[in-house]
């Protein structure tokens, strides 16, 4: 009997996305509630998910589920521990973002120690129109060359955001993570980092151990002039922390592509803020077309990698 194929979230993938190479049957979601999740699932052999929670009480009405194929790098969506009891195997995504999110965290450093929207914010108000000179000086920049980029997470995105930031001539230093007894070769304590940084970027996963892990006290200890960059997950850091350190410049600035409730629905102070040093973008950093090509070509290549008995980026 050929494998049933389920996309529960077809939606959150709007690139082309090939069949596999083998005898299927496939059917595909734009989105699915939770109660829509259960039904979808009755039959599937194969279910595919972005952003759609799959717990136990979804394993328990698919008798037939053999594997989970997130549509994404995150897995905590899924109920790996329900999945482990009924045998359920779970892929990922891997280092498919690698040129995008660097891409996107460096634009982020970038708009803000140059300053980006707070001169287009002068320009569009006649600013510089009534400037006496050839140029209107408005809030002071800075370059990143020379500066220190501290990033959190040595991963494939913390190491390609690197490269590109060396490139920019910025200092690169890792961080090692919070209460380290001791400290690798080549990285810097997490204390040390938060007082040195002239930008701290986070890409890490969220964990309880990395949960708020930027909040108040770890704000209070940045410089003045340190900015924070995050495109990893919204929850890293304590939103409410962050924008009172913003208003009351105990640093100078951040760039966010992730926030804690996404899509924010319920609203999000952050976004009401309209400070000229907050940009936030709607967690796009993944989302170029490139990106999301290969990203749609390795969930194929996952299905069907298991599928044929040679499964690959296994979590379960």
């Amino acid at each position: 009997m050929s494998p049933h194929i389920v996309f529960l979230d077809r939606a959150t993938l709007p690139v082309p996305l090939r069949q596999p190479a083998l005898a299927h049957a496939w059917v595909e979601y734009a989105a699915s509630s939770e109660a829509e999740v259960i039904a979808r699932l009755s039959q599937a052999t194969v279910a595919i998910t972005n952003k759609i929670p799959i717990g136990a009480a979804a394993l328990a009405a698919a008798p037939q589920l053999k594997l989970i194929a997130v549509a994404a790098t995150g897995y905590n969506i899924i109920d790996l521990a329900a999945c482990r009891v009924r045998g359920v195997a779970v892929c990922n995504i891997r280092d498919y973002a690698i040129h995008g999110v660097a891409e996107h965290s460096l634009m982020l450093m970038l708009a803000l120690r140059r300053q980006l929207p707070a001169y287009q914010t002068d320009v569009l108000a006649g600013a510089w129109q009534r400037a006496p000179g050839f140029c209107h000086f408005g809030a002071p920049m800075h370059d990143l060359a020379g500066s220190r980029l501290c990033l959190i997470g040595s991963g494939a995105l913390g190491q390609a955001t690197a490269q590109l930031a060396r490139a920019f001539g910025m200092e690169v230093c890792f961080v090692e993570r919070r209460g380290a007894v001791s400290v690798r070769a080549g990285y810097l304590d997490f204390d040390t980092a938060l007082a040195t940084a002239d930008v701290l970027s986070l890409h890490c996963p969220l964990s309880d151990a990395t949960r708020s892990l930027i909040g108040a006290d770890e704000l209070a200890r940045m410089k003045s002039s340190a900015l924070i960059i995050n495109t990893a997950r919204g929850g890293l850091i304590d939103e409410v922390a962050l924008l009172q350190a913003l208003r009351d410049g105990r640093i100078a600035g951040a760039g966010l592509d992730v926030l804690v409730e996404e899509p924010p629905r319920h609203g999000n102070p952050l976004l009401d803020a309209r400070l000229p040093n907050l940009i936030v973008t709607p967690h796009v950093a993944w989302a170029s077309i490139e990106t999301m090509e290969v990203l749609a070509e390795q969930l194929i290549g996952n299905i069907e990698a298991y599928l044929q008995g040679h499964p690959r980026n296994l979590l379960v």
